[in-house]
Order: C-alpha cells, then structure tokens, then sequence
C-alpha cells in the first residue's frame, strides 16, 4: 500500500496516511514532522484520528482483524520515533504502575492500547492483560502486583455489566479494598453516567484525558 516515501510532502495528511495502512509513508511523515519541529502530542493527535478510521472501517467489515494489527504496528512504530522527545520533556522518574485491560466479553483495544503506549512514554509502568480479560484474572494480577491504578477498557455497551462484574470482584478482594486503589473504565462509549452504573471511581473516553487523570490521582496518591 506505500507510495513513494522520497515524494512526500511534510504538510501531507499523516492521519490518511495511517488510516489507509500506509505504513512507510507515515513514518516518513512522522519523522520529517519531527524534523520541522512540530509538538510530539500534535503527531500523537493525527495518529489517533487515523486510527479511529481504522476502527471504523474495522466496525463496517472494510478491514479485516490484520488491518486493526496494522494499524497497532504503526502507531507503536510511531510511539518509538516520539518516545525519546517525549520521555525527555515530561519525565524522569517512574510516576506509578497502572494494571490495565479490557473486560471480559470485549476484544476492542485500539483505544487501551494508544493509551498504553502514552502513560508508558510519561513514565508509569503499564502491566497490559489484553483484552477478554476475566475478572479473575484482574483480581488476580491486582493482588500479585499492587497496581497504583486499575484501568478497565471497553468499547461495546455490553461490556459495562462485566466491568460491573469485574469491579465487585476487585473490591471483594481485602487488599484493593484497604488500599483503595482507584478503578478507572475507559473507552469511546464510557461517560459519568457508564462510571455510577459500573461503579468506578473515574472514567476516561480519550486517551489524553486518560494520561492526566492518572498523573492527577499519582498526585493524590503521594
């Protein structure tokens, strides 16, 4: 699907460029951007439009499975390029450590995934389930690593009665309880009324929004 790397235009449109899968053009975009000097979370922006089209094509059948795995290389292929830029601006220490997954029931991780490769660029550290997550396995993984902040994702509305589920059972368990480490869902679908309903103690539907929320409660936490 590439076209001639050696022709692009710094000016071209990175967010086409990365929904049509296009790979080499895109990175050759990302790094003459870089080049220019344009803001690291500006590039970050484009790529996530691009790969919400991805999402979308996905959703109407015009991309198969492989196309969303396309896509997920390239945003992390970009992340690399971006990483050094941002990690020196932002961070220097480790802020925290964030367990993360998408419910039981949900296979949908184009938005927890853009998401992890951002909190990682600011300096948490990210233990990522995957997704289909049971909640046995968050209750598990939360007792074994003693996580800052839990993180649900999910896009389907079907998915908000498992991470219903899924958080009655982290609470049930005494060391998130005595601890109380924030629950966060997250997800294109979640708003406030999404976080009462399940039960969460904050909710996130962009994954910037989702950084400083979880810089905020590292914050509250010290």
């Amino acid at each position: 699907m590439d076209q001639n790397s050696n022709s692009l235009n710094p000016l071209e449109d990175l967010v086409n460029q990365v929904a049509d899968l296009n790979e080499n053009d895109a990175l050759a975009i990302v790094r003459q951007r870089i080049a220019r000097g344009d803001k690291p979370f500006d590039i970050v922006e484009d790529c996530k439009a691009g790969m919400q089209i991805i999402g979308q094509r996905y959703e109407k059948h015009e991309y198969f499975l492989s196309g969303l795995i396309m896509g997920g290389e390239i945003f992390r292929e970009v992340m690399q390029l971006l990483n050094p830029l941002i990690s020196d601006k932002y961070h220097s220490n480790e802020l925290g450590k964030i367990l993360l997954g998408t419910v039981a029931g949900d296979i949908h991780d184009i938005g927890k995934n853009i998401l992890s490769m951002l909190v990682t660029s600011y300096g948490f550290t990210v233990f990522d389930l995957g997704v289909d997550v049971p909640a046995e396995e968050f209750s598990q993984k939360a007792r074994e690593l003693k996580p800052d902040i839990i993180g649900l994702s999910g896009l389907l509305t079907s998915s908000f009665d498992s991470m219903k589920n899924t958080i009655k059972i982290l609470r049930s368990g005494p060391d998130i309880a005595a601890s109380a480490t924030p629950i966060v869902v997250g997800g294109s679908t979640v708003d406030h009324q999404t976080c009462m309903y399940v039960g969460a103690d904050h909710w996130a539907n962009d994954a910037m929004v989702g950084v400083n929320l979880f810089k905020q409660l590292i914050v509250q936490k010290q």
